[in-house]
Formats: C-alpha cells, structure tokens, sequence
C-alpha cells in the first residue's frame, strides 16, 4: 500500500505542522537547540546539479539533524502547492507572496567552438547570426535569442534544438554551431578555451538570482539555517562563474 498524492500532500503539511509547533515551543521555553527535520529545496536542473548539491552536502555535515529533499527540476515548482521550503529563482521575480533574497547575478553568453569559428567565421553584430548555424535551447527561445535585436530570433537558423542545456554545451563544444547559454553552462569551457564568447558588446544585461521562501509567518529555524549558509556560497560561487 502506498499513499495517494493527496495522502502524501497532506502528510508533508502535517510534518511541517508539528515542526513549526515544536520549534515555537522550543522558542518560548529559551530552548533553541540545533535546526533539524524535512527540508525541501529546487532549482533547476543543471543548476542544482553545478551549485546546490555541493552546497546541500556541506550543508548537511553542518546540520546532521536536517533530512533534504533536493528537487532538480526544468519546471517551477509552486512552492505552497507542493511543500517547498526553499526555492532558486533565476530572472525577474512576479509578484507574489514569495520572500526573496538576492544572491547574485548571471549572464546570458553567445559561445562556439574556436573550430566552429575558424571555419565559418566570428559574427560581428547580432545580424550576423542569420549567416550561421545556430544551437537552440527547446522550450526557452524567448529566454535567450529573443532578448537580442527585434527580428534576430526569427532570421536565425536553428540546426540542432534540444531541451537540455548540458547535451547542447557539448554539441557546441564540438563545433556544430553558435548556442545561447546562461554563463553558469558555459563556464568551465570558456576557461578552458573549448568555447569562446562572441557578441560581448551585445549581450542581454545580467538577470538577478534569489533564494525565495513562503512569508506570512515565524521563519523555521531549518529554513533560516539554510538561508544563512547557502546565501554567501552561492553568491561566491556565481561570481567566480561570471565569463
């Protein structure tokens, strides 16, 4: 026997009920040990998987008494409907009930290979792109070559569309066009030289990134922990990843 999905919905707000009681309780007797229970944390895919989980693993033997629920997703979870304490939110925030607090910045970064360059040639303006073979991120053009010159997106030749950024990475690393990333994707390749930016003095200007969490209420202490610890790592870590 397994619950249903309204079973399990109902048992994490349960958790997180008796949590929150626990912990006013522990507040008002001056008894405030150690963070600890369920912590549910997303983000996106590949930036879970660059930044959150090192950082979700220190976080851990720092707090031994806190279990995460780490979600790497491509689609923005709802953090009331699905019971999450803590989101990465990338652009710029709607309004809503959400707390949000800023960790930094990205880029969006026009790369190819330097054999992909040396072959058909370096774009010098936006319009160039439509002379050359283009890498598109399925499922977020306007994200990315739409936020250039009215009219590029649509004059552009797509030749490979995927809708994972990390298989796209490689496709450019191995000279099949020019691709569109955030500079977090990108970043490790362009130190290395396996792919190049081009366009700098084009580039669309920098989207903010933000911890958020569900406001209306006492801060659980796990929630403000991790805050607290992740906020500086991240922020470190998109710096270093400015190319």
């Amino acid at each position: 026997m397994s619950l249903t999905d309204a079973g399990e919905a109902y048992a994490a707000a349960c958790r997180d009920i008796l949590e929150r009681v626990e912990e006013a309780e522990r507040a008002a007797s001056a008894e405030y040990r150690a963070p600890r229970g369920e912590l549910t944390v997303t983000g996106s895919t590949t930036f879970g998987r660059r930044y959150l989980t090192p950082i979700a693993l220190d976080f851990l033997g720092a707090y031994p008494d806190i279990v995460l629920n780490l979600r790497l997703s491509d689609r923005v979870l709802d953090l009331h409907q699905e019971h999450v304490d803590v989101g990465v939110r990338l652009g710029p925030l709607p309004d809503s009930a959400l707390v949000a607090r800023r960790v930094g910045e990205i880029r969006r970064v026009i790369v190819a290979s330097p054999e992909y360059l040396a072959r058909r040639g370096t774009p010098q303006a936006p319009s160039d792109l439509a002379r050359h073979d283009c890498l598109e991120y399925l499922g977020s053009r306007s994200y990315f070559w739409d936020t250039f010159e009215e009219g590029i997106a649509e004059a552009l030749r797509p030749r490979l569309r995927i809708d994972a950024a990390e298989p796209l990475v490689d496709a450019a690393m191995a000279g099949a066009g020019i691709g569109s990333f955030f500079s977090f994707h990108v970043a490790a390749a362009v130190r290395t030289g396996q792919l190049v930016p081009v366009l700098r003095g084009f580039e669309p200007l920098p989207l903010p990134a933000h911890l958020v969490y569900l406001g209306g209420g006492p801060l659980p202490l796990k929630v403000r922990a991790f805050l607290d610890f992740t906020a500086p790592r991240l922020k470190a870590a998109l710096e270093a990843d400015l190319v």
